[in-house]
């Protein structure tokens, strides 16, 4: 846990170092993640196969590598009725939240009078990976799959790792099924995101990437866009807390916790103008990680991605938040009027003392598929209209064509394009 204050001796310095981030992967991973992708590109479905064995410890054929009808059965069957009635609620909250933002089709009149619009179309076949590594992340499903169903995508791609008996947890495959998911694959890692953007035997190419995952399936999706689109870059998890005195201890340290127990490369940062509340918080953090299952997790965590600031005063503390841009920033102040329209990179905020990010995490509506490592900077998070394609159209009629000629041939002359002069000067005569 590294703790600074305003007051220290190159106190902006250090900030920066900590705060001000680029998503650039590191050399070592860069070059992993590109050996994955070669090798999927040159060896398809036996890639998939030796790497599933590499990393997941599960021995995974051609026959075995789609999940079937009848595992998607049985987890329906076993399912408890708790389950399924979080699962329900959950997904109404996200689907009527996706509606809603979905992107309309619009037409109108330019000046010339031709007619011009966009239609927005969902794509036809779509990639979500789910990560299931260290814990089965049954919420992503909702957040991701509920998402491309309710935006009318038809063929619903899903990636996500076997353990090491070669099954996917039976909760997940309810989620997906009730989501509306067409296929599953057992593969996980960057070669997942492989197999769908470049097509194996076994796993069709997709048109779109979606989900979030550690740092080789982040990586993976930077190398491939292009080949194939993606929709943001969600790695490991973040938090930035930022309060003034108003904010309680326990509250604010069970919030970075709750992110802190996805380990690995998570980030949880408090950031404060209050000395008396930065130490309540510190004190409880270390009381409160002994408390939970995953406490190696959080471990690694509180040692390396951790940092508590005391800030001179909640404009600093803004700064590095937009420095920061966090997936997720819990703003819990008096003056939130005055806070909210500052902060410009964050992936989601949640606002106030009663506004925990377990609730965005698996209950809302918005997705808390959102972007990490600095890609708020870019990025936004994952919303229904990331699952549509947009196309304009335009139509003229005579009149609106005459009109239209004299400033296509100013243009075609000014770029020494008479061809383009033409095309639209030859209609004109008729």
């Amino acid at each position: 846990m590294r703790i600074l204050k305003h007051d220290e001796p190159n106190f902006e310095r250090k900030a920066a170092k900590v705060f001000n981030r680029r998503a650039v992967p590191a050399e070592d991973l860069r070059i992993s993640v590109e050996k994955i992708i070669s090798m999927v590109r040159s060896d398809g479905d036996k890639a998939l196969f030796a790497l599933t064995q590499k990393y997941d410890g599960a021995s995974i054929g051609a026959k075995d590598l789609l999940v079937k009808r009848g595992e998607i059965n049985k987890a329906k069957s076993s399912a408890c009725g708790q389950v399924k009635e979080a699962i329900s609620i959950s997904q109404a909250n996200v689907k009527d939240f996706a509606l809603r933002g979905l992107r309309k089709n619009w037409e109108m009149k330019n000046a010339q009078g031709a007619t011009v619009g966009e239609v927005f179309q969902p794509f036809s076949r779509v990639g979500v990976y789910v990560p299931g590594g260290s814990a089965p992340l049954v919420s992503t499903s909702l957040m991701t799959v509920a998402i491309a169903e309710a935006a009318g995508v038809e063929e619903i791609v899903v990636c996500t790792p076997p353990n090491k008996e070669g099954e996917i947890n039976s909760e997940l495959l309810y989620a997906l099924e009730v989501s509306g998911v067409t296929e599953i694959y057992k593969v996980g890692g960057a070669q997942a995101i492989a197999a769908m953007s470049l097509g194996t035997k076994s796993v069709g190419q997709v048109d779109k990437v979606f989900g979030p995952g550690n740092s080789f399936v982040v990586e993976a999706k930077r190398q491939l866009f292009g080949s194939i689109a993606v929709d943001l870059l969600p790695g490991p998890s973040e938090i930035f807390v930022l309060a003034d005195s108003s904010g309680r201890a326990d509250w604010i340290a069970s919030d970075l916790l709750a992110q802190a127990e996805h380990g690995g490369d998570s980030q949880i940062a408090f950031a404060t103008t209050s000395i008396r509340l930065l130490e309540k918080v510190k004190g409880e953090l270390n009381f409160q990680a002994k408390l939970f299952n995953r406490r190696k997790q959080i471990s690694e965590v509180m040692k390396n991605g951790t940092s508590l600031v005391l800030l001179k005063s909640i404009k600093q503390g803004i700064k590095l938040a937009n420095d920061f841009a966090p997936e997720h920033l819990s703003l819990i102040v008096k003056n939130k009027e005055e806070v909210l329209p500052k902060l410009k990179t964050c992936g989601a905020i949640f606002i106030g003392s009663y506004s925990p990010v377990s609730v965005g995490d698996f209950l809302a509506g918005p997705s808390h598929t959102l972007p990490t490592g600095g890609a708020g900077k870019s990025f936004s998070g994952l919303t229904a209209d990331m699952f549509q394609r947009r196309t304009s159209f335009i139509e003229l009629d005579k009149k609106s064509l005459k009109k239209s000629i004299p400033i296509v041939e100013i243009f075609a002359e000014i770029e020494g394009l008479d061809a383009h002069g033409n095309s639209a000067r030859i209609r004109g005569t008729q």
